[in-house]
């Protein structure tokens, strides 16, 4: 079945992921973002309206997915809860709503956020109105992210969590439609997840940028440097990232190491390299 969902958020992820989620025949309805210029640039790239407001979100969604800074989590979740409890348990006429028309079922709509390390506990356990219960869930897709880049969403890993088996086999059929890759994980699993992905992308991502800053000073271009980069991604695909280590930190070889900590200017460029030499020639010979 196809689902009306709004994103709460326009930033790097909520772009992509509405994107796939629109490819694959799902019909994004609202886009809401505390930014009015933001909120429409992606409207515009999906074609559905945009707020700014909490109070102008729409109420007739089946699935409302959050994606934005994890501090901002819990008090969205409970604004957004709020006013989708006043609306569905009411109609202008002062009557009970009519259930039937109530997001995807009976049930009431479905609220997901995206977040790799925040807990599926930031949603109250009691997200429930007269009618119905608000279901409630997480889909994380495990991968970097930018607006002006595209990605090939069926590659990426998508960790799924629910409130019950009957909103977590929804959020997998969501999942399923964009990633060949979904897997149920809990929060705890997740965390650990999401600290590994820090290690594996974004430190080793600004490790590329500390190279950068090396070869800016002699004018050296830094693209020289991608066939490099890419056999490194590419040997972890058959070995294991300690097998792959090589360099003069595995050695520790000192002439070496000290020369090069001579050739850094600043300071915590030099103990990140100390840090990184004692890591690393500490996990190889352990």
């Amino acid at each position: 079945m196809n689902y009306k969902i709004v994103f709460l958020g326009s930033g790097n992820l909520a772009t992509n992921l509405s994107l796939a989620l629109k490819a694959a025949g799902e019909e994004i309805i609202q886009i809401f973002s505390r930014t009015k210029e933001n909120a429409q640039t992606l409207a515009d790239k999906l074609h559905c309206a945009s707020c700014t407001s909490i109070n102008d979100i729409r109420t007739d969604a089946d699935v409302y997915i959050f994606s934005v800074k994890d501090d901002a989590l819990p008090s969205l979740i409970e604004q957004l809860a709020v006013k989708l409890s006043g609306s569905l348990s009411t109609r202008e006429d002062g009557g009970k709503s009519d259930v039937d028309n109530i997001g995807v079922c009976a049930r009431g709509p479905i609220l997901l956020h995206t977040a790799g390390s925040v807990p599926m506990s930031v949603f109250p356990e009691t997200m429930h109105y007269e009618l119905c219960t608000m279901n409630y869930g997480v889909l994380y897709p495990m991968q970097t992210f930018s607006k002006d880049r595209s990605v090939n969403f069926r590659e990426i890993p998508c960790f799924v969590e629910a409130s019950d088996n009957n909103t977590l086999e929804e959020i997998k059929g969501i999942a399923s439609k964009v990633s060949d890759h979904v897997l149920e994980m809990s929060s705890e699993k997740r965390r650990k997840l999401h600290l590994a992905a820090v290690f594996a992308c974004n430190m080793t991502n600004h490790c590329y940028r500390l190279a950068e800053k090396v070869l800016e000073e002699e004018g050296i271009d830094f693209s020289l440097y991608l066939p490099l980069i890419q056999e490194t991604a590419n040997k972890v695909k058959e070995l294991s990232p300690r097998k792959a280590q090589t360099g003069p930190m595995v050695r520790y070889d000192k002439t070496i190491m000290d020369a090069q900590i001579a050739l850094i200017n600043d300071e915590r460029t030099r103990q990140i390299y100390r840090l990184m030499a004692d890591s690393i020639h500490e996990d190889s010979n352990s």
